[in-house]
């Protein structure tokens, strides 16, 4: 089994902490890339019983935060996107065109985002530390693909992410060469663009979309890294336009976990993130066989199950997690319709 200590863990925030502060913002990207929020420590019950209502309460909301973050475990897919993303950015280091670029595909749930985003923080933190005192740099930007795109839409999305203003009365010209100057001064090196899959080639919106992308990747002297569902099976990768990605950009799966050790470290792992007075060490790598079957081997089925769970037992007073207080957490509708398919499976 996968020594649990071997795979190192930390805490990804929810893409919004507050308003306006999401991972697509400079603000907020920045934010992301420098927290490091500190576990809770759990006061002896008799220091704790000693305590007013109010101070309780405020105890077990910094409990209650702690569990809600998103965990990030180094997973061999975050692992493997960050290696060869770091080697992408050095080998194009020096290059003057044809850049070589990243995509990270898979099913929904499997942890593409959280690679791509660990990638993005691993980069920024390095550059940080080559250049201290440079607030003035940009070293990574992110940006998600909108629902129906255009290019201006695109080139926008760049724009809010650097905090420039995109007003109605700018043409997308306008917006470009503000967006390219800009990362040029900054220096910019990595530029992640998620949810990929919401652009279609086959319509002209969407061709006109990975043109922009295109585009910004031959202005823009940085490493390009996009991240979407499923992307070798969509026609981004089709004809003309589609042929050119797929000769530039080196491919990482993304794929739900079979049962096997990597399943039970990542179950371990994520037990020893646990904050909760009574809850027994080992029970969860017990049940390691049933979160694989009730999660389907989806990374962040499980931490939603977990995280879920351990919130549900600070506020029932239960202090424990146990495989009832793991069935009563409704799951995404994928996850769901697999058990009901099982079960009616095993039935027959």
């Amino acid at each position: 089994m996968t020594d649990p200590a071997a795979i190192s863990c930390s805490f990804l925030g929810e893409a919004e902490k507050e308003a306006g502060h999401h991972l697509t913002t400079l603000q907020g990207w920045r934010e992301f890339v420098a927290e490091e929020p500190a576990t809770p420590t759990l006061s002896p019950l008799k220091e704790y019983a000693g305590l007013t209502a109010i101070e309780q309460e405020a105890v077990d909301e910094e409990r209650l935060d702690h569990h809600a973050r998103l965990l990030v475990v180094a997973t061999s897919t975050v692992r493997h996107t960050v290696t060869s993303g770091r080697r992408l950015v050095l080998l194009n280091r020096h290059a003057i065109s044809a850049r070589r670029g990243l995509i990270v595909s898979g099913p929904a749930g499997t942890g593409k985002t959280i690679a791509i985003t660990q990638l993005g923080r691993s980069h920024e933190l390095l550059d940080r530390a080559r250049h201290p005192h440079r607030s003035e740099r940009i070293p990574a930007v992110y940006i998600t693909v909108p629902p129906a795109a255009t290019a201006r839409m695109i080139a926008a999305e760049f724009g809010r992410f650097l905090g420039l203003p995109v007003r109605r009365g700018l043409n997308i010209t306008d917006i470009i060469e503000a967006v390219v100057g800009v990362c040029l001064d900054a220096r910019t090196g990595l530029v992640i663009v998620d949810e990929l899959h919401n652009i279609s080639l086959t319509t002209r919106n969407g061709a006109e979309v990975a043109d922009t992308l295109k585009y910004f990747s031959e202005r823009i002297p940085a490493t390009f890294v996009y991240a979407g569902i499923d992307i070798e099976r969509s026609n981004l990768l089709a004809g003309t336009r589609g042929a050119q990605i797929a000769s530039r950009f080196t491919l990482i799966p993304s794929h739900p976990f079979p049962y096997g050790p990597e399943w039970k470290g990542l179950v371990a792992a994520l037990e020893l993130t646990l904050v909760l007075r009574d809850h027994k060490p080992g029970t969860l790598v017990a049940l390691d066989r049933y979160l694989h079957e009730r999660t389907g081997g989806m990374i962040g089925t499980l931490s939603h199950q977990i995280r879920g769970a351990a919130i549900d037992a600070i506020l029932s007073g239960t202090e424990q997690i146990t495989r009832k207080s793991l069935d009563t957490i409704p799951l995404d509708y994928g996850a769901e319709g697999q058990r009901t398919a099982t079960a009616r499976a095993i039935a027959r």
